[in-house]
């Protein structure tokens, strides 16, 4: 069995947050908020919105039981000022840090998901929910990363 702190888990959550915040950030107002010209493109501010979703979610609803509305399809049109972007980031790391406080890891997660997650490891424990939520921060750290890399190559929002 391995075996990880809370600690050393956020320092890879941190890590990931960390760097998307960057990019958004350097990118500024216009870019972090562009789609690439390709398909079912997400712009960098809606990808990290997205994983503040996602964070939202697995912790709060999985791990500490709260009921959460969330509306995932709104959190890859959103847009937004900059500026904002890293106190928006601390708030929900703070609060995703407050429900792992509730975490049990070897405990089933506190609601039922999806018959087509039925049995997958992030169904199993709420250590597998942890997993879940950084292996979609990880994913999607890269997205933003190659994102920002044709963003900066092109520099044009995408056709309406």
């Amino acid at each position: 069995m391995i075996e990880l702190t809370l600690e050393e888990y956020l320092w890879f959550v941190d890590d990931c947050l960390e760097t998307m915040t960057t990019i958004v950030e350097e990118l500024g107002d216009e870019l972090a908020n562009t789609r690439p010209e390709l398909p079912d493109a997400n712009s960098p501010y809606a990808v990290l919105t997205h994983c503040l979703g996602v964070m939202e979610f697995w912790g709060g609803e999985m791990v500490a039981g709260r009921p959460i509305e969330r509306d995932r399809d709104a959190e890859f049109r959103a847009t937004g000022p900059v500026a904002e972007v890293r106190e928006r980031v601390a708030r929900s790391r703070a609060r995703f840090v407050a429900d792992l406080e509730r975490l049990e890891p070897r405990s089933r997660p506190t609601r039922p998901l999806p018959p087509e997650d039925a049995g997958l490891p992030f169904d199993r424990s709420q250590a597998g929910v942890l997993v879940h939520v950084f292996h979609e921060l990880a994913q999607h750290l890269g997205q933003v990363e190659l994102t920002r890399d044709l963003l900066r190559a092109t520099g044009r929002p995408a056709a309406p």
